[in-house]
């Protein structure tokens, strides 16, 4: 399984920013993915996750309930991580991930294949 984010930069707050995470439909197919973040000194938290075989079902960090959206494109191979209304408590470097686990995951140590980071900053 491999996983390339891509798409971070800095951002105004209010603004709007879209990761990418460049994987393979087979990856799409048979893992749930998810997204992470880690902010400087802080452990790295779960963000959101999308449901393999779902038609597109994702659950949320409440900081970023209604904000933020993963969705898949199955042509493209990439899973996307939508921002909007962005703040400055958001500036981190996010990061993707897949589990091969059934139900959504919540917990970084269940995630089995991680991507590089990619960084966003928001400016106040």
């Amino acid at each position: 399984v491999q996983l390339q984010a891509s798409g971070g930069g800095l951002v105004q707050a209010g603004g709007s920013l879209r990761l990418s995470c460049a994987t393979s439909r087979r990856t799409l197919t048979n893992y749930n993915m998810g997204w992470f973040r880690q902010a400087p000194g802080k452990e790295r938290e779960f963000v959101g996750t999308i449901i393999r075989r779902s038609g597109g079902s994702a659950q949320y960090a409440d900081s970023v309930k209604g904000r933020f959206t993963i969705s898949t494109d199955f042509i493209k191979e990439v899973v996307y991580l939508q921002m909007n209304s962005l703040r400055p408590e958001d500036t981190a470097v996010y990061y993707c991930a897949a589990t091969g686990r059934t139900f959504p995951r919540y917990a970084r140590s269940e995630y089995d294949y991680w991507g590089q980071g990619t960084q966003v900053i928001i400016s106040s």
